[in-house]
């Protein structure tokens, strides 16, 4: 099921008088309600990450890792596109396709982005803002994760 659709779904639950809406398509089935408690168990990832232990070091952060370290989209005119699922990044709608959009291109809210394939379902990835894509942060083909920043935009 494409995730545009999903996102449609929610804005017509939010907007109507309905409390709860189901939709089947092809074997797949999304339940949205509102206005109700959850009655599920609810998890939150834990990324557990030891960290070492050091007994007399004394560690100093150099300015240069520092500077490295900060994201570009920190600048006010940044627009970054994140990825809404975990799947696989393509930049075309088949390999031998040009790619949706380059550095340098200009885009306006819903110009799709790419594609973000998860269980062989194309999620086309829409641009939010208009503005011009100033890097592409993902190399085709390239797994990623949901969150995972795909491209800066400069609005």
């Amino acid at each position: 099921m494409d995730i545009n659709l999903v996102k449609k779904l929610v804005k017509v639950l939010e907007e109507s008088k309905l409390s709860e809406l189901e939709v089947e398509q092809e074997g797949l089935k999304v339940k949205l309600s509102k206005g109700t408690a959850f009655k599920g168990e609810t998890f939150a990832p834990h990324h557990f990450v030891p960290q070492p232990q050091f007994h007399g070091i004394e560690l100093k952060e150099s300015n240069e890792v520092k500077d490295k370290a900060e994201p570009a989209a920190q600048a006010k005119d940044l627009h970054e596109v994140k990825s809404p699922i975990v799947g696989s990044f393509y930049r075309a709608p088949s390999p031998d396709a040009e790619p949706y959009v380059r550095v340098g291109d200009r885009v306006s809210t819903g110009t799709v982005l790419c594609i973000v394939e998860a269980m062989k379902l194309m999620n086309e990835i829409i641009s939010e803002v208009d503005g011009e894509i100033v890097k592409i942060l993902v190399e085709n083909g390239q797994p990623v994760e949901y969150n995972q920043p795909l491209f800066l935009v400069k609005i």
